[in-house]
């Protein structure tokens, strides 16, 4: 049963990047995806085509970074690891390039409350880390911090980060990140966007702890 379970669970993730680059929240092998498992977590490996991976070629890591594969696990496995590791709450990770976050990341750009969805990110603003080299303990750093209280982030001159309690509310979070910046920047060409209070966004973030099936316990 427990083999069965792990197949599933790497299953999905290549699920996951398949539908990454189908949704076009990313490109090629740019984004990289993690799950915390057993006592350390699974992660995608470095450079391997979405549509030629297979179960095997995802990558057990213990929570000290180290792992026996055949295979390099994602240069960013840092950031994923640390993540999980300061994190409780969250059991899965998403990165990815998307054009329109990736675009006010490369400004070094947050993006405001100007759509209510916003709660989702856990506050009023979702905030942008700024730029460290990619894979170091200082990119690391910088993404948890701008993670703080939040659920998600860009990052100066990469892409984005989404996170979950599950894989399935990891994918939906990022899908909606990148919905709020293409609004957002749809919104700059029209006019001046309008920023809700913060109060606002509170009180809809209180209002989505109990909204739709996507918040309701899931049948085992």
């Amino acid at each position: 049963m427990a083999a069965s379970e792990e197949a599933g669970a790497r299953q999905a993730m290549i699920d996951a990047c398949l539908k990454m680059n189908h949704t076009g929240i990313n490109q090629g092998t740019a984004g990289n995806l993690s799950v915390r498992w057993k006592n350390g977590l699974l992660i995608t490996p470095s450079g391997v085509p979405y549509d030629e991976m297979t179960v095997d070629d995802i990558v057990f890591m213990d929570m000290d970074g180290n792992y026996q594969h055949r295979l390099a696990a994602s240069s960013e496995w840092r950031f994923h690891r640390d993540i999980l590791q300061a994190r409780g709450e969250v059991n899965a990770v998403v990165h990815a390039h998307p054009i329109h976050a990736t675009a006010f990341a490369i400004c070094g750009m947050e993006i405001p409350a100007v759509h209510y969805m916003i709660a989702a990110a856990g506050g009023p603003t979702i905030r942008c880390a700024p730029y460290e080299t990619y894979g170091t303990e200082e990119l690391s750093k910088a993404v948890l911090e701008a993670l703080s209280g939040r659920t998600c982030t860009l990052i100066a001159n990469h892409g984005m980060i989404a996170t979950g309690p599950d894989l399935r509310e990891a994918m939906w979070l990022a899908v909606e990140l990148e919905t709020l910046c293409k609004q957002y920047a749809f919104a700059l060409q029209i006019g001046i966007p309008r920023v809700l209070e913060a109060e606002e966004i509170d009180k809809t973030i209180e209002k989505f702890k109990e909204y739709g099936l996507r918040r309701k316990p899931r049948a085992a």
